[in-house]
């Protein structure tokens, strides 16, 4: 582990239901020159791989989209590969970028990511879409979607262990009210558990205001070795150092008929964590992890999540997040930047923008309210489908 990543910089565009203003590559483009700036890097040649993270050429409407925005970033001769895995593909390409630095193929690496899945495109085919990533031969053509999937963990969720509603509302309050604090959510607002129940039901036990956002964004990181970074980053040498010390994966069966009777959590999250936990040498999850933001891509995913990455035991989820432990002012802060449900998710850069909310976090440089006091280890955790894919990446300040 003598090649342990630093963070050199990141960047990051407001994230929209449509920006109309934009494409797919102005928006990454946005986001480098973002990073660029953060990193103090005044020749984006002087990095020496590229790596680009989207899920669909059909959101953006463009085939070998890896290539077009290489060229586009003018990053061309240097090498670059494209990294795709559903919901996990911005976290799955940050893994990636640490094992090409930790390997000695290259000294710095820019991970750029972005998806137009906003408003571009109906909600009709988005859900199509989306299906796709399912099994096509034996779920998709029954109708099976994502969110019905969801459902039933959910609901087998609260008949085992008795989670409630209004638990999973609290949720979609208390990441909505964070992302007040961060001027790039794409839908900050001031709920009530009330709001949320009588919300147009989607599939029960989910209504409107318990699902995450369609968003287009873009988010970007770079990492290297810390020598490079001395080298290269100007502003390395004025922050903290803050490192990528740990990943995991893990992963499921595709489909959640194969899982039963455990369709209740995430066996493919626990064993990520697992994994990244033993990197980092982590033994209690509660205690030594500052921050975290957790794929929220329903309110009861939180529920099942935070049990999943042992912070709480499982089937206490429910009681836990209404305890308001997981809140910005409780015992360990949740999805400060407002989540999926309140920040917006465009697919390829979520995993991304999670890290960049950890790495700043570490920082110190967010504003009152949303800043985590002396944040030292901060967690991120995404995943594709319904847990297919599951990938926990773990940073932390050493100064």
């Amino acid at each position: 582990m003598t090649r342990v990543p630093v963070v050199v910089g990141v960047g990051l565009t407001p994230f929209a239901a449509n920006r109309v203003d934009a494409s797919i590559r102005d928006l990454v483009a946005e986001a480098v020159l973002a990073c660029m700036e953060d990193a103090g890097l005044l020749d984006l040649k002087a990095v020496q791989h590229g790596l680009a993270s989207y899920e669909s050429d059909h959101f953006n409407r463009q085939m070998t989209l890896g290539a077009i925005l290489h060229d586009a970033l003018g990053l061309t001769p240097l090498p670059n590969v494209r990294v795709e895995g559903g919901g996990a593909t911005g976290a799955l390409a940050l893994r990636t970028a640490w094992a090409y630095v930790q390997s000695g193929l290259c000294e710095s690496i820019l991970v750029y990511g972005g998806e137009m899945n906003g408003r571009s495109v109906s909600s009709a085919t988005a859900n199509g879409l989306f299906a796709l990533s399912a099994d096509a031969d034996w779920e998709m053509m029954v109708g099976g979607t994502y969110t019905a999937f969801y459902a039933a963990m959910m609901r087998a969720h609260m008949q085992r262990y008795g989670t409630t509603e209004a638990q999973c509302a609290h949720v979609a309050v208390r990441n909505r009210r964070n992302a007040r604090l961060n001027s790039f959510a794409q839908k900050p607002m001031d709920l009530t558990i009330d709001d949320v129940l009588r919300s147009k039901p989607v599939a029960e036990p989910y209504k409107l205001l318990d699902c995450s956002l369609l968003s287009d964004g873009a988010a970007a990181v770079l990492l290297a070795t810390e020598d490079w970074a001395r080298a290269h980053g100007t502003r390395f040498r004025e922050r903290p150092p803050v490192y990528y010390c740990a990943t995991g994966c893990g992963t499921d069966t595709m489909r959640l008929g194969d899982r039963y009777p455990e369709i209740t959590n995430f066996r493919g999250k626990r064993a990520a964590a697992q994994a990244a936990y033993a990197m980092a040498g982590i033994g209690e999850p509660l205690l030594e992890i500052d921050v975290a933001e957790l794929y929220d891509s329903y309110s009861g995913v939180e529920i099942q999540a935070v049990e999943d990455l042992g912070f709480v035991p499982a089937g206490q989820g429910g009681a836990a997040v209404a305890s308001g432990i997981f809140d910005a002012d409780g015992y360990l802060p949740v999805n400060t930047s407002g989540g999926l449900l309140g920040r917006g998710a465009p697919v390829g850069a979520t995993g991304i923008a999670q890290a960049v909310e950890i790495v700043q976090q570490l920082w110190g440089e967010l504003p009152a309210g949303r800043q985590v006091a002396n944040a030292r280890r901060g967690l991120t955790d995404t995943h594709a489908g319904i847990g297919t894919i599951c990938v926990v990446n773990i940073f932390e300040r050493r100064d």
